[in-house]
């Protein structure tokens, strides 16, 4: 049975990384699981052990998303929702194939969904894995450590910034300053910090009511801009402007890092408006770059790639 694109990424990531003399292993399991964490701890032992360095860790990325959590310590199983909080939320909405059409969700039912969300998607489970690599003697004083949110325009914030997934990420910028408190006031490690990224093309932002129309408007405007990222683009960003450019990391007055700058600028979130506002059915692959979001999100899941025969038998 074949597996889903994240798995042979991680395959073929490993195969050119070995073929490079670079150390790179895939663990598939419930990352939130204890048995995982473990396997984990003596995988970095193992390839340190093998290449004659301390098994210290100097970079920890916590980016996890998924429907559901099992707590380790409880057995509950937690799931999250993606609602607004509140009142229902209804937008104009984009498919993959160019055609409108008026979406509606109802808000969450009841606080359990909304603290379900944040214990599947918030950060207890960072301050887990960090606890954890510290009693297993992984963490140096050097050890930096990221997690990555969004935030958006304004337009989003009753589905993701005051919805449930903002709940959620709020948790998760509560986790960094617990962890910076816990670990680098004792000089543990070097720093816990938050990434406010940019709207990319993922399997939750596809089907985000709101979210594929404004991307669509959002990359036609930065492509035409020529200040369009990638999410390997970005992530390049982060660490050569923010996380490693000098002795201190630059960030907002709520202590996140913010690589959303670009996407966040006056001009271009007022070219975005003006795109959607004049962007109808007749002219929607004119005014939008419906084609290009479809294009990130048939790769992400293995379709779409130049040369290959998907129709032939497997």
């Amino acid at each position: 049975m074949p597996a889903i694109a994240g798995f042979y990424n991680n395959a073929a990531f490993d195969h050119e990384a070995e073929k490079s003399g670079l150390v790179s292993i895939s663990i598939n399991g419930d990352a939130f699981s204890d048995e995982v964490k473990n396997e984990a701890y003596e995988a970095v032992r193992k390839a340190a052990a093998k290449a004659n360095i301390p098994a210290k860790i100097d970079l920890v990325i916590y980016s996890l998303a998924s429907p559901a959590r099992i707590d380790p310590k409880t057995g509950i199983v937690y799931k999250s929702v993606i609602k607004p909080i509140g009142r229902p939320f209804s937008g104009k909405t984009l498919s993959m194939d160019g055609v409108f059409s008026d979406a509606l969700i109802e808000p969450a039912a009841n606080n359990d969904e909304i603290f379900n969300t944040v214990k599947v998607m918030g950060g207890e489970d960072w301050e887990l894995w960090m606890d954890a690599l510290y009693e297993n003697d992984l963490l140096s004083h050097n050890t930096k450590t990221i997690a990555y949110t969004y935030i958006g325009p304004e337009l989003s914030w009753a589905i993701y910034k005051n919805g449930t997934i903002g709940k959620a990420k709020e948790d998760l910028e509560r986790a960094a300053q617990d962890i910076n408190k816990k670990f680098t006031e004792q000089r543990k490690i070097n720093g816990a910090w938050v990434s406010v990224n940019k709207a990319l093309v993922t399997r939750s932002s596809a089907v985000i009511p709101v979210i594929p129309f404004y991307i669509s408007c959002l990359y036609k405007v930065m492509k035409e801009m020529k200040l369009h990222e990638g999410c390997i683009e970005q992530i390049v960003r982060l660490f050569r402007d923010r996380l490693y450019a000098g002795s201190s990391v630059p960030v907002d007055s709520e202590n996140r890092i913010r690589i959303d700058d670009l996407e966040m600028r006056d001009d271009v979130q007022e070219a975005v408006a003006k795109l959607m506002e004049t962007a109808a059915q007749e002219n929607v692959f004119e005014k939008t770059d419906i084609a290009g979001f479809k294009q990130d999100f048939l790769e992400a899941h293995g379709f779409g790639i130049e040369g290959v025969n998907y129709f032939a038998n497997v």
